[in-house]
């Protein structure tokens, strides 16, 4: 074993989409700077970012429940769901510039149009929904959503979901067609392919052991060469850990004081793949419902159009698993070893406050095959056992922290934790997560290079037109550009959908 040093600007952990997309937009900034990845896999997007890992919903709270809240008065909060919405559009806008300059092609390889819909059922529930598209349709951003409680109306819009539905109880759906599917894996590969091209150094099968700040202020990566054993350490300016649920024992190793008084709890996430491309041909949506009464946001059920290397799929979930490991390929000792002094209080907090997570994970792991069936066909009354099979899909680390409202509070969403002197920076938490990917390395930008910020501006307001601007309060701008986005991305048509794509008679499916 030998021990080299090697100095570099730029360190990016992880080859997922958010390395992917802040690697990109540095190129686009700062195109003299040497940048490096290290990646412990064999390939890019293999973890939360591949396709099989997570739902491929463009989050963008057309369709999902939880980001809208109803207030003691009876009004709905509709703010989460803008804010959501306009980051999405940042992204569409970032990979519109993407494929307008040549980076990418063939955007339908990586984003297809898809309606979103929520499904209630229940008298309050059909309330709330009502309420909730209320609100919504007086935003510029949510604007072409339709509401229906009638059967007919249904049956032609989920078909799937309406056939064989006998029960009287109260059912209603909102339905917008500019949602969009996105195989994150397929746009992870598609980008690393182009940062290789710009001579970014990428290199796979290398774990990361340790990170150390160095007396001038850099870090100090020390990695591990699985193919060969030999250890080196590569010395940056600045440090992006992007490693999805790994992200937070690396964070812990820079030492950082922001580092602190921070956990994490893994969950894992389990699909049921359609394995019958009759029935598959029977659903066009991504169908979000309601997660049942003290479940965890993460828990809301949704039956998913897919595309998945280029052939149509069906899927439903998530169940939710439990593991110890903060990866897919991670380790069993990886929760423990998460534990430290400086967080133990807040991880034992945490667990005094969410027993209530502690018996949804254990009531979900207990489930037996037809007690999953019996969840589906709430959905799809005349699901079919030998129709469907598990996939496991990929881990997610829920972040726990102390709050304004408590000590060890478990956190539902993403966010940053960076140093003081912005020379590392750390991406943490789960959904919305890659749809959300260009708003966070944004911020990445403003926390970690003020210096460099005011000359980036102009490039990023090229690259991404309404940065630094609310486009629900500039609707003019939000159609202008939204047209343009949709073209550029071919998500105007469904004829889009089709190009190129085998959706009859074939159908994907993943053994487990």
């Amino acid at each position: 074993m030998s021990s080299l040093q090697k100095k570099t600007d730029v360190i990016l952990i992880g080859a997922g989409v958010m390395s992917a997309t802040l690697g990109s937009l540095l190129k686009e900034l700062a195109p003299e700077w040497e940048i490096k990845v290290f990646e412990k896999l064999a390939s890019p997007g293999e973890e939360s970012s591949n396709e099989w890992n997570n739902a491929g919903t463009g989050h963008a709270a057309l369709c999902e429940l939880n980001y809208t809240s109803e207030k003691p008065d009876g009004t709905i909060d509709i703010s989460k769901a803008v804010q959501i919405n306009e980051q999405f559009q940042l992204s569409r806008q970032f990979w519109a510039h993407l494929i307008q300059t040549g980076v990418l092609h063939n955007p339908q390889q990586f984003i297809k149009p898809i309606p979103h819909m929520s499904l209630v059922l229940g008298e309050s529930n059909v309330s709330f929904l009502k309420k909730r598209f209320k609100a919504l349709t007086q935003n510029p951003l949510f604007q072409g959503m339709e509401y229906a409680d009638e059967p007919a109306k249904l049956k032609e819009w989920i078909p799937l979901i309406m056939n064989g539905r006998t029960s009287s109880e109260p059912i209603a759906a909102t339905k917008i067609d500019s949602g969009t599917d996105v195989n994150f894996g397929a746009l992870t590969r598609m980008m690393f392919d182009y940062l290789k091209d710009q001579g970014v150094e990428v290199h796979y099968k290398h774990s990361i052991k340790d990170i150390k700040r160095t007396p001038d202020g850099s870090w100090n990566v020390k990695v591990h060469n699985l193919d060969n054993g030999r250890v080196e350490n590569h010395v940056a300016r600045f440090v992006f850990i992007g490693a999805g649920g790994g992200s937070l024992p690396l964070l812990q190793k820079t030492g950082i004081p922001e580092s602190r008084q921070i956990g994490g709890f893994p969950v894992s996430g389990v699909f049921m793949v359609c394995k019958n491309p009759d029935v598959v041909e029977q659903h066009h949506a991504k169908v979000y419902g309601k997660a049942k009464v003290g479940a965890p946001p993460m828990s809301v059920p949704h039956l998913d159009t897919r595309y998945i290397d280029n052939k149509k799929a069906l899927l439903f979930g998530p169940f939710a698993g439990f593991s110890p490991k903060f990866l897919k390929t991670g380790s069993n000792m990886d929760l423990i070893g998460s534990v430290k002094p400086n967080n133990l209080m807040t991880m034992l907090a945490a667990g005094m406050k969410e027993m209530a997570l502690t018996r949804y994970l254990v009531q979900q792991v207990m489930l037996t095959s037809e007690q999953r069936m019996e969840e589906l066909r709430e959905f799809i009354p005349t699901a079919k056992s030998e129709d469907w099979e598990l996939v496991v899909a990929g881990q997610r680390v829920q972040v726990i922290k102390d709050t304004p409202t408590g000590k060890g509070t478990l956190q539902f969403g993403t966010e940053v934790v960076s140093a003081a002197d912005g020379s590392v920076a750390a991406l943490l938490g789960a959904s919305p997560g890659a749809s959300t990917a260009v708003h966070v390395m944004l911020e990445v930008l403003r926390r970690c290079f003020p210096q460099e910020l005011p000359k980036w501006e102009p490039k990023i307001k090229e690259i991404i037109p309404s940065y630094g601007l609310s486009l629900s309060e500039h609707p003019d701008l939000f159609r202008q550009i939204f047209s343009s986005t949709s073209e550029v991305l071919g998500l105007n048509s469904e004829d889009h959908v089709t190009n190129g794509v085998e959706t009859s008679p074939d159908v994907v499916t993943r053994s487990i």
